[in-house]
C-alpha cells in the first residue's frame, strides 16, 4: 500500500487552502489513493503514482516531467517519466476505478452521459496518433493528437469517465510505426464515434446510471450511432449538421431545409443551463419526426435559435419517452456544454494536456491520471457546496463561486 506520511499543505492547490477544514479534504485524497493502489505491481511504482498525483493536485505552473520532479523533490524526473513509461500497471484498471468511483459520489438516474473530443498539440511525427487533423475547439486543422473522452454531467458536479486515444488510418495503416509507439495489436482504425460507442458500451456495462446521452454533431451525424441508442432504448438529444437527412412522413428532409419552417409561434425562449455570464438564452422550437416503434418514444428535431444572430440556427435529433416535455430536451442539450467545462478545468488545474510522452500507454497513463485528480476536485466541491447549503450562506467574499470566479474558473 501506499508509504504514509503527512500531507504537505503547501503542495496543495491554492483552492484547498480556502477550504474549511483541510483535513477532510487531505482524508479523501488518501482513501482515493490507497483505493487505486491495488492496481500497481510494485511499491515504489505506487509510491510515485501517489506522488505523482499529488503534484498534479499542486499549484505548480506546469505540470511536465521536470516541474512535477522539483515540486516533490525529485532530483530528476527519472520517476515520473518511469511511472508513464516503464512501470507495470494497466490504465484501463484505473479508469475502471475512476468509474466506480464517479458512480458513488455522483451516480443519479438523471445523469446525463457527454461525448466530445480533445485535441492536444504536438511537434513532429512521433507522439503516438499524431497527424495534421482537423481540431474542433481550434476550428482549423493542427498537427495534434485526439482523444475521445466521455464525462458525466450531474447539477452538483461534472467530470471525465473515459478515454481513448484517436489513431488515424495514416497511423493504423502503418503496423511498423504503430509497433514503435507500442499500439496494441489489436487495435485497429476506429471512427470517432465508433470509439464513442465503445466507451458508453463500457458504461453501461459498468451500471453507470443514467437517463440521457448527448453529443456534438460528429457523433449526431452517425446514424448507426444514433440507431443503437434507440435500439437500447437510452434517450438521447444529439446535434447534427444541415446535411443530415430525417424522415417526415414518407418524405426524406435535410435538415437545413426544415430548419427555415418552423412557424413563429413554435419559438420559445428558453435557457440551456447557467453560464459564466448568466442565463444562456435561445429560442427554442421542435418538430415531430417518424415516431420509433412502440408508443414509448417520440422523435423529434429540436432547433435552436440564436438571440443575437436570427440566422445562426442549430439542429439536434431527439430520441426521449412519449411526453417529454420541451424544457427537458433543452436542458440535455445544454448539458452538452459541461464537458467544455471539464477540458477547461482540467488543462487548467490538473496538466490534462501537459504530458510529454509518446507511446500508446504514455497517453493513456496520465490522462487517465489527470482525470482521477479532476474527479477528486469535483467530488469535493460538490461535497464543500452541500455543506454550504446546510450551514447557510456564507459572505460573497468566502463563497467558492465567488473564488473561482476570480481564478477563471467558474463553469456551470
Amino acid at each position: 500500500m501506499w508509504k504514509k506520511q503527512s500531507m504537505n499543505t503547501q503542495a496543495l492547490p491554492y483552492l484547498y487552502q480556502q477550504l474549511d477544514p483541510l483535513p477532510s479534504w487531505q482524508q479523501a485524497l488518501e482513501t482515493l489513493a490507497q483505493r487505486i493502489a491495488k492496481h500497481f505491481a510494485r511499491p515504489d511504482a505506487r509510491q510515485s503514482a501517489r506522488d505523482y498525483w499529488q503534484g498534479l493536485l499542486s499549484p505548480v505552473e506546469r505540470k511536465n516531467g521536470w516541474q512535477l520532479a522539483q515540486q516533490l523533490g525529485y532530483a530528476t524526473p527519472y520517476k515520473v517519466q518511469h511511472l508513464l513509461g516503464r512501470a507495470v500497471w494497466e490504465a484501463d484498471a484505473v479508469r475502471d476505478e475512476l468509474v466506480s468511483y464517479v458512480i458513488e459520489h455522483l451516480g443519479h438516474p438523471e445523469g446525463i452521459l457527454v461525448l466530445d473530443e480533445s485535441g492536444f498539440l504536438k511537434k513532429g511525427d512521433k507522439s503516438c496518433g499524431v497527424a495534421r487533423q482537423y481540431w474542433g475547439t481550434a476550428g482549423r486543422i493542427e498537427n495534434c493528437q485526439i482523444g475521445v473522452f466521455l464525462s458525466y454531467a450531474r447539477a452538483k458536479g461534472h467530470t471525465f469517465l473515459d478515454r481513448q486515444l484517436y489513431l488515424p488510418k495514416e497511423w493504423t495503416d502503418a503496423p511498423a510505426r504503430c509497433r514503435e509507439a507500442d499500439v496494441p495489436e489489436e487495435v485497429a482504425f476506429a471512427t470517432k464515434p465508433k470509439i464513442a460507442r465503445q466507451m458508453l458500451e463500457r458504461a453501461f456495462g459498468a451500471g453507470v446510471p443514467c437517463g440521457w446521452v448527448t453529443a456534438d454533431a460528429i457523433y449526431g451525424n452517425d446514424r448507426s450511432l444514433q440507431l443503437w441508442l434507440q435500439q437500447r432504448g437510452q434517450a438521447h438529444v444529439l446535434a447534427v449538421s444541415g446535411q443530415e437527412s430525417v424522415w417526415v412522413g414518407w418524405q426524406q428532409h435535410r435538415v437545413k431545409d426544415l430548419l427555415p419552417q418552423v412557424p413563429q409561434q413554435a419559438w420559445h425562449l428558453l435557457s440551456a443551463g447557467e453560464g459564466s455570464k448568466g442565463p444562456r438564452l435561445y429560442a427554442w422550437a421542435r418538430r415531430p419526426l417518424n415516431p420509433a416503434p412502440g408508443a414509448a418514444w417520440e422523435r423529434w428535431l429540436l432547433v435552436r435559435k440564436s438571440l443575437s444572430d436570427p440566422e445562426q440556427v442549430n439542429g439536434y435529433i431527439a430520441f426521449a419517452p412519449t411526453g417529454t416535455p420541451l424544457e427537458k430536451l433543452v436542458e440535455v442539450a445544454g448539458t452538452r456544454w459541461t464537458i467544455e467545462c471539464c477540458f477547461e478545468a482540467a488543462k487548467g488545474e490538473v496538466g490534462l494536456d501537459e504530458y510529454e510522452v509518446r507511446s500508446w500507454h504514455g497517453w493513456h497513463r496520465p490522462i487517465t491520471l489527470a482525470m482521477l485528480a479532476h474527479a477528486l476536485l469535483t467530488v469535493l466541491r460538490a461535497q464543500q457546496a452541500e455543506g454550504d447549503l446546510q450551514k447557510g450562506p456564507k459572505t460573497p467574499g468566502n463563497s467558492l463561486r465567488t473564488f473561482k470566479q476570480s481564478r477563471g474558473l467558474w463553469c456551470a
